[in-house]
């Protein structure tokens, strides 16, 4: 893969930038894609052009204005509060966002000439979404292949890690310290360890705690 292209699927949050920091070490070349859906945080994709810059990554954003229109949850309207209930999907999930996603993030590929694809989907620690099963992404691969007659691979290297495993794979990759401090998970738009209330602030730091107790023990 060392002589290849890859497109990193690339939010500025945790999971995606370690995929960055993986892509940058595994391809030749690589660029990165956000897309702008609306979401209930424009500093998203604030967040993902600094990193891309930093990191020298060529970095397009692709108007997905419409998936706003289409999927009313909590990640795009600021009056659907963040809940998950038992024995229902997270009010956070967008449906049909991983598949428009790597959708585009195809075309976008193939255009450049790429036929790698990177995301951070992880099946460990989904939060029950069905669009981050590896189930989902083999379909989707084989779908996108025949459909644009492209030999693409989509890559998912968090896929079967959990959030501790995720950090530890940042660190293998001297990313732990940029990855802390400089990405963008929390639901209410705080950078770097963000507002620790949110779900995601609480899988993030569970996993870092967990990955740094591990690390003291041995």
């Amino acid at each position: 893969m060392k002589k290849d292209k890859a497109v990193v699927v690339f939010s500025g949050g945790q999971d995606s930038t370690t995929c960055l920091f993986w892509a940058l070490k595994h391809f030749k070349e690589v660029e990165a894609v956000t897309f702008n859906y609306n979401q209930r945080h424009q500093s998203e994709i604030e967040v993902a052009g600094k990193i891309a810059k930093e990191l020298d990554v060529k970095h397009t954003i692709l108007d997905m204005s419409l998936l706003n229109q289409l999927a009313p949850n909590a990640l795009t309207r600021d009056d659907i509060p963040i809940e998950a209930k038992e024995g229902q999907l997270p009010s956070t999930f967008v449906d049909g966002r991983n598949l428009l996603f790597l959708s585009f993030a195809a075309v976008l590929a193939k255009q450049a000439g790429a036929r790698h694809l990177v995301t951070g989907v992880c099946e460990t620690d989904f939060s029950g979404y069905p669009d981050c099963r590896d189930v989902f992404i083999k379909s989707l691969n084989v779908t996108l292949n025949l459909a644009m007659d492209y030999q693409f691979v989509i890559h998912t290297p968090l896929m079967w890690l959990d959030k501790a495993e995720t950090w530890k794979l940042a660190d293998e990759l001297n990313a732990l310290e940029f990855v802390q401090t400089k990405t963008l998970t929390c639901y209410n738009g705080i950078i770097a360890n963000g507002c620790g209330e949110c779900p995601a602030c609480i899988l993030r730091k569970n996993g870092l705690d967990t990955y740094l107790n591990s690390n003291n023990s041995e």
